[in-house]
């Protein structure tokens, strides 16, 4: 080799030891990594007489040493890896706290200014709306959590069916409409109306677009507009949500739709939420088949999200019934209860007052007799002496849950109210809890937070009162 012939002709010139690693070819024709070394002998009069070296075999070594190089680099990367995990992962709670806290802080507060009793009629118009809408704003960061849960654990299910997806947009514009109109933001959708119908889940399809638009309306200032389009690109069906918003840096471009990361989590931040929307948009989108990608050519310059979804390869022969089927459930007005529950006998055990006392003025106010306990004990000596025509029961409960109690119920003697109806209301949500409680005993499960209109529907079925 040219290096090791000028080394070793340098070392020979000034007749200094020398050393340099090259392979060798060892005697059955392998190459080996050698260490080679040499060193001048000198008479008295200091004049060298000879050179003598050696040549040692150091293959192995090196490889350890490589080894342990990469072990190194893998070390500092996993550990890289390690320290950013655990910063998102403290971001993230403190987003959570955050989002979580600003709303609850509004509903505790009008809670205690209407508790004093001095309001003016309006100003009890403003903190109902207020605790509503703080309310509905907890539900959904929830909903996201579970749902990011849900995909994570793999436990997620599509209802599919032949769906018009025109359809289903509308519904999400619809929406979201009133907040867009708030912040005076116009909202333009252009559809090709030669598109027909996609197989997918109607209710989750219209989650991927409220979330895109709603997203879109949070980025865009006042004055701004989002355009929607749908047309048809080969054999898929292709929909953007086009906004004139501050657009998405082109370094955090590539991680738009990573879970948990958002563009800023700082404290200063101008806008909430917990980077869960555009992630659970992705994992929608694709477990539909289809593909979803963000596009901005940077700050206050916009930004689009195309999503292309798979046309069926084979028309159904039953298209225009299913169009028609779909059409009428988007279309229709949410389901009205009866409200006639009079002579309808009711046991509520929730071991929360705040959540019994609501259960029973929800029923009573529909003329139901509500029967109110604490304790799955209590609720065991009100069906030994009365008779019920409903149980609602809580899960999560001190001493002995929902599930315990239920059985002890199923246990008892038909007139004792072994074979009463029961619902599991409770705020376990999963589908394994709904599952469980099916199993368990129960008729029905119903995930808190409840609409009032809901519960009562509820009751009104179990009783044959619909």
């Amino acid at each position: 080799l040219p290096r090791i012939t000028e080394t070793w002709n340098v070392a020979l010139a000034a007749g200094q030891d020398w050393e340099d690693t090259f392979p060798l070819r060892r005697h059955d024709g392998e190459f080996r990594w050698h260490l080679s070394r040499a060193m001048p002998l000198r008479d008295d009069a200091g004049r060298i007489v000879l050179w003598f070296g050696t040549n040692t075999d150091v293959t192995e070594q090196r490889r350890l040493a490589v080894q342990r190089q990469q072990l190194l680099e893998q070390e500092r990367s996993a550990r890289s890896d390690a320290e950013r995990v655990s910063q998102m992962k403290d971001e993230f709670l403190a987003t959570l706290s955050h989002e979580l806290r600003t709303p609850l802080n509004a509903i505790l507060g009008w809670a205690q200014i209407l508790r004093s009793g001095k309001n003016e009629p309006e100003d009890l118009a403003q903190g109902l709306e207020t605790i509503e809408r703080n309310a509905r704003a907890q539900t959904q960061i929830i909903e996201d959590l579970l749902d990011m849960s849900r995909i994570i654990s793999g436990k997620i299910r599509l209802d599919v069916q032949s769906v018009d997806l025109a359809a289903v947009i509308k519904a999400a514009i619809e929406t979201v409409t009133p907040a867009a109109m708030a912040r005076d933001i116009l909202l333009q959708p252009v559809f090709d109306p030669a598109i027909g119908l996609i197989s997918g889940d109607p209710s989750r399809l219209q989650q991927i677009f409220w979330n895109l638009l709603f997203n879109a309306i949070k980025f865009t200032p006042r004055g701004g507009q989002i355009r929607v389009t749908m047309e048809r690109a080969d054999s898929q069906i292709q929909v953007s949500v086009i906004d004139t918003g501050q657009g998405i840096p082109s370094d955090f471009l590539p991680h738009v739709f990573d879970r948990f990361r958002q563009a800023d989590a700082s404290t200063t931040r101008k806008h909430g939420g917990l980077g869960l929307g555009l992630a659970i948009v992705k994992q929608l989108v694709e477990l539909h088949g289809g593909t979803v990608q963000a596009k901005s050519d940077g700050d206050g310059r916009g930004a689009t999200f195309i999503v292309d979804l798979p046309l069926p390869a084979v028309r159904s022969s039953n298209e225009s019934e299913s169009e028609h089927r779909h059409q009428n459930a988007f279309a229709a007005a949410p389901v009205e209860p009866s409200s006639n529950l009079a002579g309808i006998r009711v046991l509520v055990l929730d071991d929360e007052p705040d959540a019994r006392s609501l259960v029973k003025r929800v029923l009573q106010d529909c003329g139901a007799a509500v029967f109110a306990a604490g304790s799955s004990d209590q609720a065991i000596e009100l069906l030994n002496a009365n008779i019920f025509d409903v149980i609602l029961s809580d899960i999560g409960m001190p001493d002995e849950d929902g599930y315990q109690f239920i059985k002890r119920v199923r246990l008892l003697a038909v007139e004792k109210g072994g074979h009463t109806p029961a619902v599991a209301l409770t705020a376990y949500a999963r589908s394994e809890d709904r599952k469980r409680a099916m199993l368990s005993g129960y008729q029905m499960h119903i995930a808190k937070p409840v609409e009032p209109s809901e519960l009562v529907a509820v009751v009104a079925s179990l009783t044959g009162r619909t």
